[in-house]
């Protein structure tokens, strides 16, 4: 016999199943677009490249893949932030560096904020963020840099990327720039394309959009601070 109890029981699992299906760790439920996106190519398991993964977990573009059995690179340049990542995401190559923004790879300086989110290697971002007054520059440490084409030369022989993720404070179009995309083709990437403001001045990044369009890309979706775009060759394909 069904009961009001059982019904209820059965209602409360369904609310808190469809609760975890649709979480999210991303800033603004960038991985639940991407995992749709994946869903109609048909790949459930994507490999990723996390440049500036901060966190393993908290504002964490690749976590939601990472917990449904994919794995990937994840680069952090903080040590502090770099010793979690490395424990709780053991299933992933962890790099404790940062992504060359000028292709040398050596060691410089790495601005370490009190909101550790904006943490950046340039000197220009991790001042004009001071200069609004809420966060400050708390350490600076040097930090090796590599090239992002020679790591996936050295690491991924397929040279199979499924998910590009960047997010490096004032210097994303700078490493974008860098990418050889004959090497390195990523079919989705997530890029963060609005600067950081507390007086309403941020500014939207359209010329890293528009260069990354220009590879073959096109815009699937803009959540405002990123935007995600696909390989269109791929897309066609699916």
């Amino acid at each position: 016999m069904v009961t009001i109890k059982k019904i209820i029981n059965k209602i409360g699992r369904s609310i808190r199943f469809k609760r975890r299906a649709n979480l999210f760790y991303s800033q603004l439920g960038e991985d639940l677009i991407v995992r749709h996106i994946f869903s109609q190519l048909g790949i459930y398991s994507p490999f990723y490249i996390d440049i500036g993964a901060h966190h393993p977990s908290f504002l964490n573009n690749t976590f939601l893949f990472y917990r449904s059995g994919a794995s990937g690179l994840n680069i952090e340049p903080d040590p502090f932030l770099f010793k979690e990542i490395a424990k709780r995401r053991p299933r992933d190559i962890n790099l404790n560096v940062g992504v060359s923004f000028n292709g040398q790879e050596e060691k410089i300086d790495f601005y370490i904020m009190s909101a550790r989110s904006l943490n950046t290697f340039s000197k220009a971002e991790a001042e004009r963020v001071q200069a609004f007054g809420s966060y400050s520059i708390t350490e600076v440490t040097k930090v090796s840099t590599v090239n992002i084409n020679n790591l996936v030369k050295n690491y991924f022989k397929d040279g199979r990327i499924d998910f590009l993720t960047v997010d490096v404070e004032g210097l994303d179009f700078e490493i974008i720039k860098t990418i050889d995309f004959d090497l390195i083709k990523p079919k989705v990437i997530c890029v963060e394309t609005l600067s950081y403001a507390e007086d309403k001045s941020e500014q939207k990044n359209h010329t890293l959009i528009d260069y990354i369009i220009a590879k073959n890309y096109f815009v699937y979706a803009d959540t405002y601070v990123n935007t995600i775009l696909v390989d269109a060759t791929v897309w066609a394909q699916r």
